[in-house]
């Protein structure tokens, strides 16, 4: 498994909180399954979140896409670990390279709810079209910016290892 670390220039030096997350890129006939959010402002993600008290990372990204999107995925083993530092935190993400095997009722969280989480099947250019933007967002979108740069760092990365 490759790491990659992204330091953001709001970084303070020493992180008092860490939160693990992992996800999924899942594949299904030559298309990638993305997470899109447009009641906030046209967000995309890669399908995935936080691990749980007593999961596995496997467990993590079974859960997460299916609560997210409705498919069931068989994911490969983690091809590849992205650590953030920003503010006092330090979040590290695991993605998996999966594929759909099933579908099942999705499990949006509030949240989710309101930001109008849908489910979407893009090729794989398009999606690194949408995250290639990551510069657009610099200033006062950093968050986004930084989301979008570790969201086309791990699809440049996983589709390589042949995702």
């Amino acid at each position: 498994m490759k790491t990659i670390e992204f330091v953001d220039p709001g970084y303070s030096g020493k992180f008092t909180r860490t939160r693990r997350a992992c996800r999924g890129i899942v594949l299904r006939d030559g298309l990638v399954l993305l997470s899109h959010y447009p009641a906030s402002g046209d967000l995309w993600m890669i399908p995935g979140g936080g691990k749980e008290e007593g999961e596995t990372d496997r467990d993590t990204v079974i859960r997460e896409v299916a609560e997210e999107s409705g498919y069931l995925i068989e994911p490969r083993d983690c091809a590849l670990e992205i650590i953030e530092y920003f503010g006092d935190l330090r979040h590290i993400n695991h993605y998996f390279p999966a594929v759909a095997v099933g579908e099942t009722e999705r499990k949006p969280t509030d949240l989710e709810e309101r930001l109008k989480l849908e489910p979407k099947w893009v090729t794989p250019e398009e999606a690194l079209a949408i995250f290639s933007r990551y510069d657009d967002y610099a200033g006062e979108k950093g968050m986004k910016r930084g989301l979008y740069l570790r969201e086309y760092t791990a699809l440049k990365e996983v589709l390589q290892l042949g995702g």
